[in-house]
């Protein structure tokens, strides 16, 4: 038997770290999100987490660290969400559908995602510039959606001069969109863009665009 002052293993001692850090993001994704980066506050983020400001400081190092840390996540969990699909059975034109609407689905499901993101433009990328020349976080256009595109490509379906830079703008921005100006979209147009019950006529009207983009004759000149 151990004695029960007895200190952790190891391995304990590691799952609680990841425990305390992963609900310090937690926490922090929603404060950032809700405050912005100049109105959140690190003993609010304390506060609401079982730990406290110096452990905060002592798993991220500061404020501007941690911020990096909770874009760098949200950012992981949409790649995540695209290498976990299997699009290898599907037509071309089907897989991009598919791809967007896991962006559609995302967006949806994470507003936190599209307010970070628009904070972070609000900072001119700094974090995120800073992150990607360290490597930690990747290219923002998910691999999936070059592979989709390279297979229609090939086989004569999809026109050439797109790429998936290209690609992920379009079908980003109108996920965005959707989810970043609901508000002021409803109140000048009366229209509620995340209702249910338009929810499948915008989720296909984007599937729609996106193969009637890649599908169409390039435009000459």
């Amino acid at each position: 038997m151990t004695s029960v002052d007895e200190p952790p293993a190891p391995g304990a001692r590691a799952r609680d770290a990841a425990r305390t850090r992963a609900e310090i993001l937690d926490v922090a994704t929603r404060e950032f999100a809700r405050a912005g980066y100049d109105g959140a506050r690190v003993d609010e983020i304390a506060a609401r987490t079982r730990t406290t400001k110096r452990m905060i400081y002592y798993y991220f190092g500061g404020k501007e660290q941690l911020f990096t840390a909770v874009l760098e996540r949200v950012y992981d969990e949409l790649r995540d969400a695209g290498r976990r699909l299997d699009l290898g059975q599907l037509e071309p034109e089907a897989a991009v559908r598919h791809l967007a609407g896991l962006v559609f689905d995302h967006l949806e499901r994470r507003p936190d995602f599209v307010r970070l993101v628009t904070i972070e433009n609000i900072h001119e990328a700094r974090h995120v510039t800073a992150a990607r020349r360290s490597g930690r976080i990747g290219s923002p256009a998910p691999a999936a959606l070059g592979r989709v595109l390279e297979a229609g490509q090939r086989a004569g379906r999809f026109r050439t001069d797109v790429d998936a830079v290209d690609l992920h703008a379009m079908i980003s921005s109108f996920c965005f969109f959707r989810v970043a100006n609901r508000h002021t979209f409803d109140a000048l147009y009366g229209r509620d863009l995340l209702a249910p019950a338009r929810r499948g006529h915008y989720r296909a009207l984007l599937g729609d665009m996106v193969v009637a983009h890649l599908t169409a004759r390039p435009a000459a000149g």
